[in-house]
């Protein structure tokens, strides 16, 4: 009788192995986001509470300075919504690959960030429910982890952590490696490219957002005729 003990330990160690390029960039972004945000005046254990319950990543680092300013709640969620609004065109894609379970399905959407999203995208299709929801919960850890680090320094030392913000640079370049390595089509980083390259040359000030829309309608496009294309290439 096989011994069934080894796959147990399995799913533990490649969940680590997964998440550990996005905690290269996630611990020390979140100390970068604590620590700003005690400087400015912010409780330590406020800056925590926010990775636990907003977890938005840039949209944190966009609220430092709008909290300071005191602009109300409502202004800042309704910044925090567009910013994410991205979010929503990842979960679409991802309906069918995320857990069936109400409230691992839940928490699955509630931290699909950039780099969780590329990572659950380069899983099989037969990866367990539970493996995701590991992945999308360790990632979090990673970025509350830092949150608490740099919260403490804040509260401790004025320090410079000029340099910091290439982690986010180098993370996205290590997922867009990993992304390529799993690609079935090299197409839609080239409409990537091509997309940010032409909305650069039209509205330099704007080109990331102009970029991402070209992007959204191209792939709405190919969507859209990919059916018709299925019986020409199946016998």
């Amino acid at each position: 009788m096989p011994d069934s003990s080894p796959p147990h330990h399995l799913p533990a160690l490649s969940v680590l192995t997964l998440t550990s390029p996005v905690a290269m960039g996630y611990i020390p972004l979140g100390t970068v986001f604590g620590f700003l945000f005690v400087q400015a005046g912010g409780e330590g254990w406020l800056a925590v509470l926010a990775s636990l319950l907003v977890y938005a990543g840039a949209a944190q680092y966009m609220m430092i300075p709008m909290l300071a300013a005191g602009l109300p709640v409502t202004a800042i969620a309704l910044a925090t919504f567009i910013v994410n609004l991205r979010h929503v065109f990842y979960g679409l894609s991802l309906l069918d690959k995320l857990p069936q379970g109400k409230w691992l399905r839940r928490y699955c959407v509630f931290g699909l960030t950039d780099e969780t999203y590329s990572v659950l995208t380069t899983l099989p299709p037969q990866t367990p429910a539970r493996q995701m929801a590991l992945v999308s919960g360790l990632n979090q850890c990673w970025w509350v982890l830092g949150t608490t680090m740099g919260a403490w320094l804040g509260s401790q030392a004025q320090i410079s952590l000029v340099g910091l913000d290439f982690a986010l640079a180098s993370l996205f370049a290590v997922l867009a490696v990993e992304q390529w390595r799993s690609r079935l089509s090299s197409a839609p980083l080239w409409v990537a490219l091509v997309s940010y390259a032409l909305a650069w040359w039209l509205v330099p000030q704007h080109a990331l957002v102009i970029a991402i829309a070209l992007s959204m309608a191209v792939g709405g496009v190919w969507v859209r005729h990919a059916p018709a294309q299925n019986p020409e290439v199946q016998p």
